[in-house]
């Protein structure tokens, strides 16, 4: 070929590579949601079990309030550090202590020294502690830590409810939880907030086969008390193990399943050859054409169609009627 005929056909073959790059759909940041998720309607509420909560002996009251410490999107995929003291009760228990809004309730000494990270953790205390107490806390205040003793009174009036949580898995068990009510997580031994009720399975889940059921409450996972359903999830990011011990409530009773982790299946979306073939795949619809378009097919689930020679058209799809019967 000479110089004058290989000029133009570099610049087609320039010109198909940039129409091709524009053309180009951007790349997902996300895993798309997983359309097989089966969530019972009978489920999607919190029991009404309110006026059982309230006859629940109400525990110590501290006149501490306290939240999540985490302050960002990137730190809500780590395990808090601390207990953010988001309101202290005027002339109460915490006041006297000397704890501020803003304070961190990093670790509780007496009667045993154990580390805190979730609010369920702090009314578990106040539900265990008996009336004149002291309680003796390192307490982080602008990054200088402290002790102080703080000492429990005698509740007369219950706490406000809980607002739970719902949280879906869909990376390697494709679950979806709910913070268990306070009855339920008393009842399995944790304090309000804590516990984690399945709501919520995948047809392909690995949990079903290893009888994991829909209204289970995960109580641990590999021994660790979940004391927010972000427990179950980030022991399910965290592990390299392709399975997880679970402690389940069920009907009252504790049962123990292994349960297998998996990871999400990988599919060839888009794959193309300028001029001579094309293929594309996206949620429910996969499409290809060849040989400039003059073979062209797309088809889902509900439906197909094919052209050829552009305009040549056959499709067919789902009636809006079933098939009889009879013969």
């Amino acid at each position: 070929m000479n110089r004058a005929a290989l000029a133009p056909a570099l610049l087609v073959a320039l010109a198909l590579a940039l129409v091709g790059a524009g053309c180009a759909s951007a790349l997902p940041r996300e895993s798309p949601r997983l359309r097989a998720m089966e969530e019972p309607l009978a489920l999607a509420h919190e029991p009404d079990d309110e006026a059982v909560r309230r006859e629940l002996a109400p525990g110590t009251f501290t006149g501490v309030v306290v939240g999540d410490a985490r302050a960002s999107l990137d730190a809500m995929l780590e395990e808090p550090e601390g207990l953010l003291v988001t309101a202290v009760v005027e002339n109460s228990p915490a006041d006297w202590a000397g704890i501020e809004p803003g304070d961190l309730l990093l670790e509780i000494q007496t009667p045993e020294a154990r580390a805190l990270r979730w609010p369920s953790e702090w009314r578990q205390i106040e539900l265990e502690s008996e009336p004149g107490t002291k309680l003796v806390l390192v307490v982080d205040r602008a990054g200088a830590e402290r002790t102080c003793e703080l000492t429990p009174e005698e509740r007369l009036h219950p706490p406000e409810r809980i607002i739970g949580d719902r949280i879906r898995e869909e990376q390697r068990a494709g679950v979806v939880l709910r913070t268990a009510t306070e009855v339920e997580a008393r009842a399995a031994g944790l304090g309000p907030g804590g516990g984690a009720v399945v709501v919520g399975l995948t047809r392909e889940s690995p949990w079903r086969p290893a009888g994991v059921r829909f209204g289970d409450l995960v109580r641990a996972v590999d021994g660790v008390e979940v004391a927010h359903p972000m427990v179950v999830l980030e022991r399910i990011r965290a592990t390299a193990e392709d399975e997880v011990e679970l402690e389940l409530v069920r009907d009252g009773e504790r049962v123990s399943v292994q349960a297998p982790l998996t990871r999400r299946e990988g599919e060839t979306r888009e794959f193309s050859i300028p001029l001579v073939f094309r293929y594309e795949k996206e949620n429910d619809r996969t499409s290809w054409g060849a040989l400039l378009g003059i073979v062209h097919w797309e088809s889902t689930p509900a439906a197909w169609r094919l052209r050829l020679l552009w305009f040549l058209r056959m499709s067919r799809g789902d009636a809006d009627r079933l098939e009889s019967a009879e013969g």
